[in-house]
């Protein structure tokens, strides 16, 4: 429960729409809060800068976050990109050298600012918390901190595009959700007569951004253009980053602890893709007052030794039934001084014939060859909360794989860091990927997945440049799967399942493979010496939240369809996010999005996504919307990527269409 806060030790006040003009003369919109005083006494300036629209989508977050900061003496700035909500311009694509450029301008505006003491943080989740690092990478001279929230290092294998070289069906899915996003106009009230100009040169100018990152399968120049992983001596500003088992961009908090040298600090709690003070599950913590300790010591010269906090501070979570909608995850806080920490030994675990894992190992001949629709129960890329978002039992998919399981454990077993896992094997195509995931099996047979792990077989040597799988000799792998911080009971056994498929979250290859075991073992990090909590966090607090009225309430669908007579199995999502009404200026606003994502048999060709996005927005008497639907399907040679955008201005009297665009493109697929 996060507790409400309306007193605070400097009054509040905010600006809806500060221009911040740049070099080139393009106008960026800010919402700022800050102490009334500033100009008297100033205060340093925190950037959010995302293209998520401050005016809608993130006000809801914003009003509890920005006043808070405010309130404790500093200017909150929340920035709509280039192109996006209430900026002027065009967005190009994600992490554009544009993007990265306006960012450092932003920074230097407004570190010049008569309120502002010239240091500046910036703070992010998701994009926000890439583009603050990758800000960071340029080193702006105001830029002293920042505060990142799942985000990534590594834009190719470690991002919703190709993890570990594998196409991920999110390589399409959020390409489709951007155009949506991006197709929205700015407000009228803030835009004047020229909004409607705005809104059609930005639908004129969409990218599909969809054709762009499908010719990049491999981990190109255009990949590790912000990519930290690349440089990770470039950054000198104090990072504090936060991660969450739940989601999957868990493995940047360590690899930013372990590699950055300026000033760095990582939390990785149970959480979904969401800020640490409201995700889910729980236990949420005090995120805010945590930034603000960041922001006192790298900002303000406040001597609170935040300097001297664990370096790495994580949620060993405790074995528990399987739940898709998880509100709370028992397990207890471990905080280790260094990190990578000497309580952290490698045990190596063999896979043996007939199933075992650890013992004596020896050689295998083991065929791997799953069903095509394995993965439906894998969950979604970041889940935003409940809804079956999270991975639910992973029985049904333990029984489709080849898996290797210990004996049941006799004394607890603590897990903390990431799992490699180094294989032999034969394949019968010269393409193909291997999934691994750890389980957690209790003596009832339900499976808890653990963590997760994936590799492109082309990509074995290099994701730079991948090769063809030489057909039927035995070549050696070896892959890390994503960082865990997990307790197993006394009684349950640990399980690797091994997969060649992993719909929809990994793209099916264009035949189906055959691969043969030949030998293997998984090198674990256990973790020893915790007994119990060893950080305690603040409870979560929060500014007011936002002031508004549902109209119409949101619901969500998530189902699985088998259909008996073809053999298609679809994955079933449905978002609606429901209509609400700001009562601060009058802005209604809603979007819905369906997914529908099919294969058939055993036939990898039959995979197809198909999305449908509709954004609704307006006031009492007008309104826009939007609407794409796009669809992804596959042949031998080529990916087929299909969208269509629709935007429609209406009043009382109905709906007139105002502009109409579709995009049709095949690409080459290669060694995907």
């Amino acid at each position: 429960m996060v507790r409400t806060v309306t007193d605070f030790p400097r009054e509040v006040t905010q600006t809806p729409d500060m221009g911040i003009v740049l070099a080139d003369g393009c106008r960026l919109s800010a919402r700022v809060w800050m102490p009334a005083d500033a100009l008297r006494d100033p205060v340093p300036a925190v950037l959010e800068y995302i293209p998520y629209r401050k005016r809608d989508m993130t006000l809801p977050r914003d009003e509890l976050m920005h006043p808070w900061f405010a309130g404790h003496g500093y200017a909150a700035v929340r920035v709509d990109m280039r192109g996006c909500g209430d900026s002027e311009g065009l967005m190009e694509d994600e992490y554009s050298e544009q993007e990265l450029s306006d960012a450092c301008e932003v920074i230097a505006w407004l570190a010049a600012q008569p309120w502002c003491t010239g240091k500046v943080g910036m703070m992010g989740k998701s994009w926000g918390g890439f583009n603050c690092l990758q800000t960071a990478m340029r080193r702006p001279p105001a830029l002293k901190a920042v505060v990142t929230v799942c985000s990534t290092v590594d834009r190719f294998a470690d991002d919703i595009h190709y993890k570990g070289g594998c196409l991920l069906g999110e390589n399409f899915g959020w390409a489709a959700q951007m155009m949506s996003y991006a197709s929205r106009p700015p407000d009228p009230m803030l835009a004047g007569n020229s909004w409607r100009d705005t809104w059609l040169h930005r639908l004129e100018a969409q990218p599909f951004l969809a054709s762009r990152w499908f010719e990049h399968q491999s981990r190109d120049a255009y990949w590790k253009h912000g990519s930290l992983c690349e440089d990770y001596g470039s950054v000198t500003a104090a990072v504090l980053s936060f991660g969450g088992w739940a989601d999957n961009y868990m493995n940047t908090v360590s690899h930013l602890v372990e590699n950055v040298q300026a000033p760095v600090k990582g939390i990785v709690g149970p959480w979904v893709h969401q800020y640490p003070h409201t995700a889910l599950p729980g236990p949420a913590i005090g995120f805010l007052q945590e930034a603000l300790r960041w922001w006192d010591r790298w900002l303000k010269d406040v001597p609170n030794g935040a300097e001297d906090d664990p370096a790495y501070r994580a949620y060993m979570l405790h074995s528990a039934p399987p739940d898709a909608n998880s509100a709370f995850r028992p397990g207890h806080w471990v905080a280790e001084g260094d990190w990578p920490t000497a309580r952290v030994s490698r045990q190596v675990l063999a896979l043996s014939p007939g199933g075992g894992l650890g013992g004596q190992g020896g050689a295998l001949s083991v065929p791997v060859r799953t069903p095509q629709h394995l993965g439906l129960h894998a969950g979604e890329f970041f889940p935003m909360g409940g809804n079956g978002e999270m991975p639910g039992d992973q029985a049904p998919e333990d029984a489709m794989s080849v898996f290797f399981d210990t004996a049941p454990l006799d004394a607890p077993l603590d897990l903390l860091g990431a799992a490699e896992l180094r294989l032999r094997l034969r394949s019968d195509r010269p393409r193909a990927f291997v999934v691994a995931r750890l389980c957690d099996v209790a003596p009832d047979g339900s499976s808890v997945r653990i963590c997760h792990g994936m590799l492109n077989l082309c990509s074995r040597d290099s994701m730079e440049s991948p090769t063809g799988i030489p057909v039927g000799e035995e070549i050696a792998v070896a892959f890390r799967l994503d960082q865990m911080g997990y307790r197993l009971a006394a009684g349950h056994r640990l399980r690797l399942a091994l997969s060649t498929t992993y719909w929809p979250f990994v793209w099916p290859s264009a035949a189906a493979a055959t691969l043969t075991l030949a030998a293997g073992e998984l090198d674990l990090p256990v973790h020893a010496g915790s007994t119990g909590d060893e950080w305690t966090f603040p409870a979560p607090e929060a500014a007011r939240g936002w002031n508004h009225r549902v109209i119409r309430p949101e619901s969500y669908v998530r189902r699985i369809e088998h259909d008996l007579i073809s053999g298609d199995r679809t994955l079933v999502m449905e978002a609606d996010a429901g209509d609400c009404e700001n009562l601060d200026h009058g802005w209604v606003f809603g979007d819905t999005v369906r997914e529908r994502w099919r294969i058939s048999g055993n036939d990898p060709l039959s995979a197809r996504l198909d999305v449908d996005w509709e954004q609704r927005m307006g006031r009492a008497d007008w309104w826009v919307r939007t609407r794409i639907e796009a669809s992804m399907t596959a042949d031998a040679g080529n990916f087929r990527l299909r969208a269509e955008l629709v935007a429609t201005e209406g009043g009382p009297e109905g709906e007139t269409e105002v502009f109409r665009r579709q995009f049709d493109q095949e690409v080459p697929r290669g060694m995907i």
